[in-house]
């Protein structure tokens, strides 16, 4: 809780309120400091929530930039659906950078294993350049893992997309400095502060709707290296996965071939909740089969039944 003075006394502001009055600060810092942000949007749970922030933070005037999806060709139709739902739900201007013209066009080649997470950069770079996107708002949080840790709520991003911790300012007050060189952009993060947690309560408190794999549904999943992969054209399963139907549920959610779901039987968003809160592993270490695991994250899985 935190206390606030007002014009007719104190009053008591939630950690969520605090959390989303930072966020609505940083969409206005941006609208009123870069020519051309846009905001990564893909239809997960980081993303809408952010989407929800910026039509709060603008109202009632309309959101004053686009938003851009970096589509790989193997995103979960439910998510796609959603995504072009609330795009004209709100009258929202949407931008696709495809994985699949890349390949097809040979500017990028399919990788052996079968997924395309690390071919996004480059369909993202061109797409930041091409239309000369000065700010991106992206969804990252603190607690997702140590890389994005260190990043500042700007984030500077050198020509090339690259990030150099050394380049980076302090943000002493709330005050940020998004100067940069022609051909750098800034990557901007509003949920910086939010932990997984303070995501869902968000989302409960604003009564937000989230595609349904966000909660408990039978689903055909087959095992790869602890995670419960979905099946598809992207490449699983191999010989020797097999495929059983399984009630589950995604924390987070990605390409699939790198997107795991988790045994659940969480259907509301109060189960989701509980779930979270009595969970040892981060959403990324229990979902995610391209993070390493160590053999501690290992056991945590099985002692928490996600294989």
């Amino acid at each position: 809780m935190t206390v606030v003075a007002g014009q007719d006394g104190p009053y008591v502001l939630s950690h969520v309120d605090v959390l989303e009055s930072e966020a609505v600060h940083v969409f206005r810092e941006v609208a009123g400091e870069f020519e051309r942000p846009v905001m990564l949007f893909s239809g997960g749970k980081d993303s809408i929530v952010m989407l929800h922030l910026a039509l709060k933070a603008f109202a009632p005037a309309a959101v004053p930039f686009a938003l851009l999806h970096v589509d790989t060709g193997h995103n979960f139709p439910e998510v796609l659906a959603y995504r072009d739902r609330v795009v004209a739900e709100h009258g929202l201007r949407l931008h696709v950078a495809s994985v699949q013209e890349f390949i097809d066009d040979g500017r990028l080649r399919e990788r052996g294993d079968g997924t395309r997470n690390p071919l996004q950069t480059v369909p993202l770079l061109e797409a930041i350049g091409r239309h000369r996107f000065d700010a991106v708002f992206g969804g990252g949080r603190r607690d997702e893992e140590k890389a994005r840790a260190k990043e500042r709520v700007f984030s500077l991003r050198d020509e090339f997309g690259g990030w150099d911790p050394r380049r980076q300012r302090p943000e002493l007050w709330q005050l940020y400095n998004g100067r940069h060189a022609p051909g750098e952009h800034v990557r901007v993060f509003p949920l910086s502060n939010f932990t997984e947690l303070d995501v869902w309560q968000y989302i409960a408190r604003e009564k937000i709707e989230l595609p349904s794999i966000y909660f408990a549904h039978e689903r055909e999943v087959f095992a790869r290296e602890g995670m419960w992969l979905a099946p598809g054209g992207w490449g699983g399963p191999r010989e020797g996965e097999r495929v059983e139907r399984r009630l589950v549920r995604y924390r987070t959610v990605g390409d699939m071939s790198c997107t795991g779901a988790v045994d659940s039987d969480a259907v509301t968003i109060e189960a989701v909740i509980a779930e979270i809160t009595a969970s040892r592993l981060t959403e990324r270490g229990a979902t995610r089969a391209d993070d390493k695991l160590s053999e501690a994250a290992m056991e945590d899985r099985k002692r928490e039944g996600y294989f």
